[in-house]
């Protein structure tokens, strides 16, 4: 098999699936089910799936060395198929959980399924682009579907608010990434990573080159709903189907994080001073905004967004590190974050169902006297959403946090820390209404999990819990994934002073 074909052969599975499945949509019988639909998505991607450990065997034989393809555009080595695996574990827990979400209620779910393959096969094409053109075609890709799919529940004013907001405040994000990449054009004479990363170690640091890095930023941070640019995200996530929410809180997000990792560590390490400081801001901004505007929340899915928010600047801590310890604190932490956020949502999708009738924390009174299997599991998972110990949650901060620490930036583990203190009051609460008992003249009907949906559930469970008790081999895995480029210069060679070895993977062998 060509280096081209394999290159894309992930992409390529799930762009077939789509397509099919909107040919065999207009087939079905209106009133008929579209479950076999989903099925077939789900079948492309864990072809997807076995096309990403393809990549993986190739890589491993080639000494763990990148291997490039389309003229060096495309790359693929473990840090890419590392979220090539995690983008399409999250589609796959979506798909499955929403196989009887859109069984009765709507016509048109073949849409639906056809537009998580496409939306996987854009974040996919970001993780593995090394060319500033290519990812914004991805980017492109993925925020188009995510635009549609926010706004899916036809009929309702929520969701149209949801996706207008979203596709608005989207256009002006996507301009200032997009401009961004013209005038790293401009600074360097080329929009390949590893040019840009020549270029600026071998002259001056020049002023265009961080203006362009400051636009990509405002644009990412756009996609990872980072404060300041978080104000679409509540009313977003509120509009937005749950298992939509599930999806676009995770994999776009986990898709941009490997972007920047790449375009910060590979393609501007020469310009760490500038956007560090860039990078700081917003980390600290992220977290201070995102659990202070979640203490005020009544409707549990805006609590989530807030969360989310906050959950982006724990994560943003990680890029302030030196670049060993920030690509596997980050990857880490993005992979503990999908699994028990992807968890919750399709927990509220199955108790909620279509209508989701059970949208405040006050709706959410008794249910784990009617539903104590999916209590447990949404309590799990906002434990681990705390960072108690043995539970992903925990340790994807503890890495982070200890990670910032040997980078000298102690100060930063200490706000992190602190808004982890106040993320345990919003999130203790919905516990206790969960176990509290309702009040007598108030009945609310409770959605349970299908068969397919369960499997999901339980699997997102298992993952958080195996991140929290056994992390060293995803740890290990981690920090020999680091994303090269075939040419550029290091961060060793930028910063002469070594690095200790993080204590953190001592810790976990």
């Amino acid at each position: 098999m060509s280096n081209n074909l394999l290159a894309l052969l992930p992409e390529i599975i799930l762009t077939v699936a789509g397509v099919l499945i909107m040919l065999a949509e207009p087939m079905i019988a209106p009133g008929k089910s579209r479950k076999p639909l989903g099925w077939l998505a789900i079948l492309g991607t864990i072809g997807s799936m076995g096309a990403a450990v393809q990549q993986h065997i190739v890589t491993d034989r080639a000494g763990n060395l990148p291997i490039t393809a389309f003229y060096g555009t495309i790359q693929f080595d473990n840090f890419s198929v590392f979220f090539h695996l995690l983008i399409a574990c999250i589609v796959l827990a979506v798909l499955l959980a929403s196989l009887d979400y859109f069984e009765g209620p709507v016509s048109h779910a073949g849409e639906y399924f056809a537009l998580l393959c496409f939306g996987a096969t854009g974040m996919m094409l970001m993780t593995s682009s090394v060319e500033l053109l290519l990812v914004f075609i991805g980017l492109e890709i993925s925020s188009i579907t995510t635009y549609i799919l926010a706004g899916f529940r036809k009929g309702q004013a929520t969701a149209s608010e949801s996706s207008l907001k979203y596709f608005l405040l989207g256009s002006f994000a996507t301009a200032f990434t997009l401009y961004g990449i013209a005038l790293a054009f401009g600074a360097t004479g080329s929009t390949s990573l590893a040019v840009l990363a020549m270029t600026l170690h071998s002259s001056m640091t020049p002023t265009l080159a961080l203006l362009a890095v400051a636009m990509m930023l405002i644009g990412f941070g756009f996609k990872v709903s980072a404060a300041p640019f978080h104000v679409w995200t509540p009313d977003v996530y509120q509009g937005a189907p749950a298992p939509v929410v599930a999806l676009m809180s995770t994999a776009p997000k986990a898709a941009v994080f490997a972007v920047l990792l790449r375009l910060l560590f590979n393609g501007a390490p020469a310009l760490r001073g500038e956007w560090l400081l860039l990078v700081t801001i917003l980390a600290v901004a992220s977290m201070c905004i995102g659990n202070l505007g979640a203490l005020a929340q009544k409707d549990v899915k805006r609590l989530l967004a807030y969360s989310s928010i906050a959950h982006a600047g724990y994560l943003l801590v990680a890029f302030t590190c030196f670049q060993a310890d920030a690509v596997s604190a980050a990857c880490f932490y993005t992979a503990a974050y999908a699994a028990m956020n992807v968890g919750a949502l399709l927990v509220i999708t199955q108790l909620g169902g279509f209508d989701e009738h059970l949208r405040s924390i006050e709706d959410f009174t008794g249910v784990g006297l009617k539903r104590p299997f999916l209590t447990a599991l949404l309590g799990f998972f906002l434990v681990s959403m705390i960072g108690i110990p043995f539970t992903g949650g925990f340790f994807g901060k503890f890495y982070v946090f200890s990670a910032a620490v040997h980078a000298g930036h102690t100060w930063l583990a200490v706000v992190g820390l602190l808004n982890s203190g106040v993320a345990c009051f919003y999130y203790i609460r919905l516990l206790v209404a969960l176990y509290s008992k309702p009040a007598a003249q108030k009945e609310v009907s409770v959605g349970k999990a299908s068969p397919v949906a369960a499997v999901a559930l339980i699997a997102c469970a298992l993952g958080t819990l195996a991140l929290g008790i056994a992390p060293g081999k995803l740890l290990n895995l981690l920090q020999r994934s680091a994303p090269t480029l075939e040419t550029g210069p290091s961060e060793s060679e930028l910063q002469p002073a070594a690095v200790p070895t993080s204590a953190v993977a001592s810790i976990t062998r």
